[in-house]
């Protein structure tokens, strides 16, 4: 529900319908929409972690696992019915300050630190070179993401996978040992 209607559409009377639990049964137990919003958060987040970010951990180090971790994101937002709920959401609090903002941001840290751990372990398989920025591979790689994410979701843009496939390629060729075949994760 709040893929698809962002944080703000979702209340407690709407979440009383969807689910025929009582409004006031829901309002005893989150007290406040803020705290319905933080719950959905917690929620995604966890349930995120769950889908993308442990079963990728599982795969090969390297760019294999790049690659997996890029595929289950893409996969995670694909099956939302509005798209990736973090994505929608850090537009709708962006620039407002509280509790919601503040988790929004904990969490984007959080998968930041991700994608720079998985370019560290790409590193140490000998996938990527060892003098690369962490950083700047991980707002590289988040950026092609997010603008993935807006291809396919906003413009229905039928040629976003080829588009994806290319500017992958091209980001991992920036960081990768030369000898590093990269064709070989793209079957």
């Amino acid at each position: 529900m709040a893929s698809k209607l962002g944080l703000e559409g979702v209340s407690i009377g709407l979440l009383a319908g969807e689910t025929g639990l009582s409004k006031s049964g829901l309002f005893a137990h989150f007290n406040s929409k803020e705290n319905l919003q933080l719950a959905i958060v917690q929620y995604a987040g966890l349930h995120f972690t769950e889908a993308v970010v442990n079963p990728a951990l599982k795969c090969t180090r390297g760019i294999a696992r790049i690659v997996d971790l890029i595929e289950r994101w893409i996969g995670w937002g694909d099956r939302l019915t509005g798209g990736c709920i973090f994505v929608s959401a850090s537009t709708e609090f962006s620039d407002r300050p509280g509790l919601v903002r503040d988790l929004l941001v904990q969490q984007q840290q959080k998968w930041l630190e991700t994608l720079k751990r998985v370019a560290q372990s790409a590193i140490k398989a000998g996938d990527f070179r060892g003098d690369i920025d962490l950083d700047q591979f991980a707002f590289d790689l988040y950026s092609l993401l997010l603008g993935v994410h807006y291809y396919r979701r906003m413009l229905g843009n039928s040629h976003a996978p080829q588009h994806q496939r290319i500017a992958l390629m091209a980001l991992l060729t920036r960081y990768s040992n030369p000898d590093t075949d990269l064709l070989k994760y793209f079957s």
